[in-house]
């Protein structure tokens, strides 16, 4: 793993020679690294993410749930209660404000929850501006009342913090040196991320970010103000701080870092609809994957396997996600399970598990992220919910091998269960069903020549009436090569050739070259006549 992490040529694993001859458990010690190059070793040492733990995104899911139509009445109280307990445990005025106040709040239409009137609540600075809710109608009237007096006292609470971190980078810039001023500002950059103040807190963090000169820090602030964006659901200003970010990363950015980012990444371009550049970073991300501070593994694993199943060929489908390792042990059957936590499936060609007959294959390297399954973190074990992986173990199982009526109920399942109660899934839920029944309707045509209507209706569990509509609208868009014919109850598939469709390709394209050709010479003579 260190060597993994910091790179090749710069450290070296020195291990204690181990008495074979003793009778205790044959328990490795630890190993103890030493480092050849000792400036590398110090900016190893700062190698721990840094502003990880605000802003809270578990907290804009429940926001999330509030205005959702599909939650149920019970989720949607456990989130109510969870956020007024958040709100008060955190100070959060600005949050509270944007969410219940009665004129600017998002939660409440203008005199909705209003509790006590409105008097010295009133501020100068502009509204934040967020994508926090499902759309713009709520699906009820909300118990998330207004208290003026809950307002103010959560304001003053948030000025004696600021006065607290103000004071404290006075007394570092008196006495201590610039790292401890930049503490004292970093501090106050999460807790403006913290309480819920979108301007401010990027504000804070690029403050922070201009005068630290180590990567490291440097690439982590960036990270927290990715998450600042998600939280509010700004796309455009998260795309620009990845790319940021990214450039960071290239400049030197160790290992793990390099990791984070691109679980950052692929969670990004899943919210903007990109499945297929999604799809091989959520994947790589399986087995190394420790930005629990954006989402749980769990959720992980959703995100990947939806990208995959959607973009994937049928032969990386197969390889990535049918039978890779970390996603048949959380969606395997028993057996699958088992022998995926235990290593006993290969990691890939070449692993050599198959030369391993003895006891010890058990423990030959790690093909699971153990740690991500609730083992390494107790922090993240507490945050991790149960969550029912059947319908989309289903979708997977059924795709693959050509379940199709199976294949249409899991996705009706997946849909209530994941793609209508996940904020980054909720906006693409109808265009992900629809693209996954054109995948379901291309793997059962590109097999035949000719296919009966009623069959390929049976095939689905669907009537022939809603397969016609619904193939339609793809042929009329060119997404399937068929046609359809209702007179003898058949269809059939069309596929011209490559060398066919090349040719005809360079023929509509010599055309237009030569009607560009022609023009251009008219023109020519034109002004040639005008000269003379």
């Amino acid at each position: 793993l260190a060597h993994r992490k910091f790179g090749i040529g710069k450290i070296y694993i020195q291990l204690r020679q181990i008495d074979a001859s003793s009778k205790a458990p044959a328990t490795f010690p630890a190993p103890k690294i030493v480092f050849l190059d000792q400036a590398f070793a110090s900016s190893a040492i700062m190698a721990d993410p840094q502003y990880a733990k605000y802003p809270d995104l578990t907290l804009a899911q429940d926001i999330f749930n509030l205005s959702n139509p599909s939650c149920s009445a019970a989720i949607r109280q456990s989130s109510l209660k969870k956020l007024q307990s958040a709100i008060s445990e955190h100070k959060m005025a600005p949050l509270y404000r944007h969410l219940a106040h009665p004129v600017e709040g998002i939660l409440n239409a203008v005199g909705e929850g209003v509790q006590q009137a409105s008097s010295t609540g009133a501020s100068n600075r502009p509204t934040i501006t967020s994508n926090l809710l499902s759309g713009r109608k709520l699906p009820q009237k909300l118990d998330f009342p207004w208290d003026e007096k809950l307002y103010d006292s959560l304001r003053e609470d948030n000025k004696k913090e600021l006065e607290r971190y103000q004071k404290e980078e006075e007394e570092a810039a008196e006495a201590a040196g610039e790292t401890e001023v930049q503490a004292a500002q970093g501090k106050r950059a999460e807790f403006w991320a913290r309480v819920g103040d979108k301007d401010m807190a990027v504000a804070s963090y690029e403050s922070v970010l201009e005068k630290t000169s180590i990567l490291g820090t440097k690439i982590d602030l960036v990270l927290a103000i990715i998450r600042v964006g998600l939280f509010f659901g700004d796309k455009p200003f998260v795309k620009k701080a990845i790319d940021r970010a990214n450039a960071l990363v290239e400049s030197g950015g160790d290992w793990d870092r390099r990791n984070r980012l691109k679980a950052y990444k692929g969670l990004h371009l899943l919210t903007t609809r990109s499945y297929n550049l999604a799809a091989p970073l959520l994947l790589d991300s399986l087995s190394t994957f420790t930005s629990y501070e954006l989402c749980s593994y769990s959720s992980l694993v959703v995100y990947a396997v939806l990208a995959g199943s959607l973009s994937l060929k049928r032969v990386d489908f197969k390889a990535k996600v049918v039978d890779a390792p970390e996603i048949k042990a959380i969606l395997g059957d028993g057996e699958d399970r088992l022998s995926a936590l235990t290593g006993a499936v290969s990691s890939g060609p070449g692993a050599g598990d198959e030369e391993m007959k003895d006891g010890s294959s058990a423990t030959s390297g790690a093909v699971v992220n153990l740690s991500a399954l609730g083992s390494g973190s107790s922090i993240q074990a507490e945050v991790e919910t149960p969550m029912d992986f059947s319908p989309l173990s289903n979708l997977v199982s059924s795709l693959y091998n050509g379940n199709y009526r199976s294949f249409f109920l899991a996705l009706a399942a997946v849909e209530d269960q994941f793609l209508s109660q996940d904020r980054y899934l909720y906006e693409h839920r109808a265009w992900f069903v629809r693209e996954m029944r054109l995948r379901g309707y291309q793997q059962l045509l590109q097999s035949y020549r000719v296919v009966g209507l009623n069959s390929m209706a049976n095939d689905f569990g669907v009537t022939v009436d809603f397969l016609d509509r619904d193939l339609a609208k793809f042929i009329a868009a060119n997404r399937i090569a068929c046609t359809i014919d209702r007179v003898n109850g058949i269809i059939e598939t069309n596929r011209p050739d490559d060398k066919n469709k090349q040719y005809a390709d360079l023929v509509k394209q010599g055309d237009a070259l030569i009607t560009k050709l022609q023009k251009y010479g008219q023109a020519v003579r034109l002004r040639g006549s005008e000269r003379s």
